[in-house]
């Protein structure tokens, strides 16, 4: 397979640590220009100042993806910056668990409002310049989760399956424009996802299961460099 990442600008949400910083390592070593946005401001600068020093182009945006306007403006950066924008990356997202007898409502509040409105925001946000190019590639991380439901999982899952719904929807309508969209579903992966669970009892119980599975975090980057390269439309 030819590298087609190269020179390529792609947009990573939930970069600073997990998921989106082993993809921001991969597609930079692969020759893309990287965009992070995050809340935490020291860890991503820190990220984006490790890859200019390997001789890549990066650079970070303190993001809350909870707040559409600092999306908007980590997608205006990018195309600011290097022109356009030919992937973005929605993958920030929380797991807090705990039985829905336990009423904590704040934390569905938060899952909701990073989970799905983040990713809205994002697509909506990267899709007026991908319309514009004709070309571009929206990808959405979702969950095992948002294909089977567990015990304690009710509030997380919903909201991933509420992610393949909204990536379902801009599939079917962004077919004109030369647009690919791509849903990834991770399982267990070893990232800091586990520390947002606040129950300690069912943190634990969570913990010692995704120790024994768990998978690198490189896994899903390599998953979404293949599905950026690839020259098919996959859903």
């Amino acid at each position: 397979m030819s590298n087609n990442i190269e020179a390529k600008v792609v947009v990573i949400t939930g970069a600073s640590s997990g998921l989106g910083e082993a993809t921001a390592w991969l597609f930079w070593a692969q020759g893309a220009s990287v965009v992070l946005g995050a809340r935490r401001a020291d860890r991503l600068q820190s990220l984006a100042k490790e890859l200019n020093s390997g001789g890549g182009k990066a650079f970070a945006v303190t993001t809350d993806v909870t707040q559409c306007d600092q999306v908007k403006r980590l997608v205006d950066k990018a195309v600011q910056t290097f022109g356009r924008i030919d992937v973005m990356i929605n993958n920030a997202g929380l797991m807090p668990q705990s039985p829905l007898e336990r009423f904590k409502i704040d934390e569905w509040d938060r899952m909701i409002d990073v989970n799905i409105k983040g990713a809205l925001y994002g697509i909506a946000a990267a899709l007026p310049y991908m319309k514009e190019q004709k070309a571009g590639h929206i990808i959405n991380v979702s969950s095992v989760a948002g294909h089977k439901v567990g015990p304690g999982f009710a509030v997380y899952a919903a909201t991933k399956f509420a992610v393949r719904a909204l990536s379902e929807g801009v599939r079917q309508e962004v077919k004109p424009y030369n647009i690919r969209t791509t849903v990834i579903s991770p399982g267990a992966v070893a990232t800091e996802l586990l520390n947002s669970i606040t129950e300690p009892d069912v943190a634990e119980t969570v913990r010692k299961r995704v120790e024994e599975i768990a998978l690198p975090a490189d896994s899903f980057a390599r998953l979404s460099r293949l599905r950026s390269a690839s020259p098919m439309r996959w859903t």
